[in-house]
């Protein structure tokens, strides 16, 4: 069996949602022919709150490689350093010059986030001659808050990223994705990749063979009261940027017609500023502009473990998924919902791989939006998807759900491409 090192400065119990990525591939690369080695980081230089049960689902014979990492740089309140990829960067690096010393590892895979790990690849081909590949969880060099605001934190941040990028991806092997748009403006930027470079699109993918952890779950209780007179509805993860404008349409939408949606009540958790602050809100102040704070709009800023998140969901009466301007994105809050079968009521790209999915799975209603949204004619739209949600769920029967859509992708399946590429080099 062919080794492959995992570079995953972040890995469970680390409750970050880029845990899985790393966490799942190393489930299943054995499967075909491929023995994960996961390169992390120990779990006391963490910051966020640790997920022990997502740790219980790690496979006893999986090799786990722990290093040390220095402590976050604060000036006063202001983090000078507090990156994991930047912390641990040479505590990684001398741990894969120990192994590969050793033994023959025959790849060198490396998600991102964290960023500047993407650095280490090349730097080990340099020295041991291994061949590497990036996975682009999201993009590197990409716009984002603040950006184009000169000498500001993140302007900076995205000069460096234009600076980096090419060194590290130089003489990649291997360059994946979650969707092929994530590493496109990669290839376009950089002419000097070599050519033998290969290229893959690997969406997220759900675990189907996994418990749920039932028994965690059956005794935890929900964030929310359980109201029978109301539908409760569960947005469980970060907001991301692209996502803002949408939600606060959505968010005047309902307002405006709050007759139609008087017994709606949406939860949204784990959408705070940072994952450990209870009091770090980022939609209230939407929401109690538009008068629905703690009436239609509830938040529970603090990222909380997985299990807890399957709990709520348990304990809905569906999944709301909020989408994003930019086509590519596919949430995996997508397949969780038809993992735990509740219907999904969404508002996502058209050109988004969610909304077939959600479609063909008969899992619930989509409201479709182009790339550049008629936000005029939305309401319209949005009021009638509701309404037509709402009768859906009334025949909704869980076992309607198509299973085979649900394999497509399965995180065994998206490995698979991962296992192919690998052996296509």
């Amino acid at each position: 069996m062919k080794k492959i090192i995992i570079i995953a400065p972040h890995f469970p119990p680390s409750n970050l949602t880029a845990v899985h990525r790393s966490r799942l591939f190393a489930k299943y690369l054995p499967c075909f022919g491929w023995e994960p080695v996961v390169i992390t980081v120990k779990e006391k230089f963490y910051e966020e709150t640790l997920d022990l049960d997502l740790e219980k689902q790690l496979s006893p014979s999986l090799r786990i490689e722990k290093v040390n990492a220095f402590p976050v740089i604060k000036v006063g309140k202001f983090r000078l350093v507090g990156d994991i990829g930047l912390r641990s960067f040479f505590q990684i690096l001398f741990r894969i010059f120990a192994i590969t010393k050793k033994e023959k590892i025959d790849f060198i895979y490396i998600p991102i986030p964290p960023f500047y790990t993407a650095l280490l690849g090349r730097l080990v081909h340099y020295f041991r001659k291994i061949r590497f590949g990036i996975d682009y969880i999201d993009p590197w060099v990409h716009e984002f808050p603040g950006s184009k605001t000169m000498f500001s934190r993140a302007w900076f941040s995205r000069a460096l990223a234009k600076i980096l990028e090419p060194f590290a991806i130089r003489k990649a092997s291997l360059i994946t994705g979650v969707a092929a748009s994530y590493y496109q403006g990669t290839i376009s930027r950089n002419n000097n990749l070599d050519k033998t470079c290969k290229f893959a699109a690997m969406p997220y993918g759900v675990d189907i063979t996994a418990k749920l952890f039932e028994k965690e779950t059956a005794t935890i209780k929900p964030l929310f009261l359980v109201q029978k007179n109301k539908f409760q509805l569960i947005y469980a993860g970060a907001l991301l940027p692209k996502s803002v404008e949408i939600l606060e349409m959505v968010l005047k939408i309902i307002s405006q017609n709050e007759d139609v949606f008087s017994r709606l009540e949406i939860h949204l958790i784990g959408t705070g500023q940072t994952t450990n602050d209870p009091e770090g809100y980022n939609i209230k102040p939407m929401a109690e502009k538009y008068g629905l704070w703690n009436k239609i709009i509830f938040e529970y800023p603090e990222r909380i473990a997985h299990s807890r998140v399957l709990a709520n969901l348990a304990s809905a009466d569906g999944v709301f998924i909020l989408g994003s301007t930019q086509p590519h994105y596919t949430p995996s809050k997508v397949w969780e919902a038809m993992l735990v079968r509740k219907p999904v009521f969404a508002i996502l790209n058209t050109h988004s791989a969610a909304v077939s999915a959600i479609k063909e799975a008969r899992a619930g209603v989509v409201v479709e939006l182009d790339n550049q949204p008629d936000w005029d004619g939305l309401e319209k739209e949005f009021v009638k998807a509701w309404q037509e949600f709402q009768s859906f769920v009334k025949n909704f029967k869980p076992e309607q759900i198509d299973k085979r859509v649900l394999n497509t992708f399965s995180a065994k399946s998206i490995t698979k491409i991962l296992a192919e590429s690998l052996n296509s080099l």
